[in-house]
This record gives structure tokens, sequence and C-alpha cells, in this order.
């Protein structure tokens, strides 16, 4: 079934939507995500804070809204990757389709990694994106698995090996962000690489 043509109305609404996120995202480098207010990435953006809940639910929707085109890259990048690529050597590199960008723009990407894992009120939002990701990822996955051999039940191979690959990427992720002096890129090669024994 053919693709909705995207009409003008959406695109400009996607480009507004586009630039509160990149001043949301702004704010919440400098001062946190708690003490950024509505009201300031309203006005940040040249907006009421009335027009902002035409875009957005609230501060946390905003954030799940990015990071959700985060994973559709990753998504995507894994669609990608050669068929006769490993799962789990394909989950690592469809990540770098994040992790560049990241390393890309550490000053402001380091803040917003420690906010997202030391504010408690985006907690639900991060499990609510981790379970998104593992449900776009996991058929991916599961393509590139091997077939059971007389073995009953679901299979959850696939669900686990992508969950897997997830803590690793949020551990190194998590690490990188609380210490400059590491590189993003082989922090990750070193945590997947730790349980790649067991994929």
């Amino acid at each position: 079934m053919p693709a909705t043509p995207t009409t003008l109305r959406d695109r400009a609404r996607g480009a507004v939507r586009d630039e509160v996120s990149k001043q949301a995202w702004r704010l919440f480098a400098t001062q946190g995500f708690e003490l950024t207010t509505v009201e300031q990435i309203a006005a940040a953006a040249g907006m009421s804070r009335r027009t902002f809940f035409r875009y957005f639910e609230s501060k946390e929707d905003l954030v799940l809204d990015r990071l959700l085109e985060s994973g559709e890259s990753v998504v995507d990048a894994m669609r990608e990757r050669p068929a006769d690529e490993s799962p789990w050597a394909a989950l690592r590199r469809a990540f770098e389709a994040i992790v560049s960008l990241q390393e890309a723009h550490a000053v402001s990407s380091r803040p917003l990694q420690l906010m997202l894992h030391r504010e408690p009120v985006l907690r639900g939002t991060v499990t609510e994106l981790h379970r998104r990701w593992l449900e776009s990822l996991t058929p991916l996955v599961a393509e590139r698995m091997p077939r059971r051999r007389a073995h009953r039940g679901p299979d959850v191979r696939a669900a686990a090996m992508t969950s897997s690959a997830l803590a690793c990427l949020e551990i190194a992720q998590t690490t990188w962000a609380g210490d400059p002096s590491v590189r993003l890129a082989p922090l990750l090669d070193e945590v997947m690489g730790a349980v790649s024994p067991l994929t």
C-alpha cells in the first residue's frame, strides 16, 4: 500500500515541532529537565504556552518524541545491514546511527544522557522508549536468527538478544556521559564484546 503523500501543512507542522524540540533540548542540556518549564520552551521557540500544547502533550511527550526519532534511525540502519551479517554484529552497526551523532555533539549530548538516567520523572519515559525500541528491533533480529530444531514453545531468543544489546547501549552511553575522557564508540564495542560470547 503506497504511503500517504506529505502535505504542506504536515511539513509545516513538522518544522514547528522540530524547532520546539530543538529549543527544549538546548534548555534541558543547560539547566536540566526538572528546572526547564513549558513556558521557557515556548518562549524560546517564539510561541505561547497554549500553542506549545498544540504540538506536545507535555515535556515528557517531547522527550519521548525525539528519542523515538533516534530509534527510527537505528531501525532503518538495521534494515540496511547485509543479510549475512550476524544479528549481534548488525545491532552494533545499526547503533552507529546514533553513536556517531552523539559523539559529534558530545558537549550537549553528555548532559542530556545524564538527564535521562538521573531525573526520576523521566524514568517512565525511558522505560516506554525501550519498550518501543524492543518492539521495533526484535522482528529484524529474529529474521537473522538460525532456525531452531526440535524445540517447541515461543522463540524468545530475538527479544533476549535485542534487550541485551539495548542494555549494552545504555551502559555505554551512561558511562560515556559521565566521563569526558572516553569515546562512546570504543566503549560500546567493549561492552557489547563482553556479552557477545553469550549470544
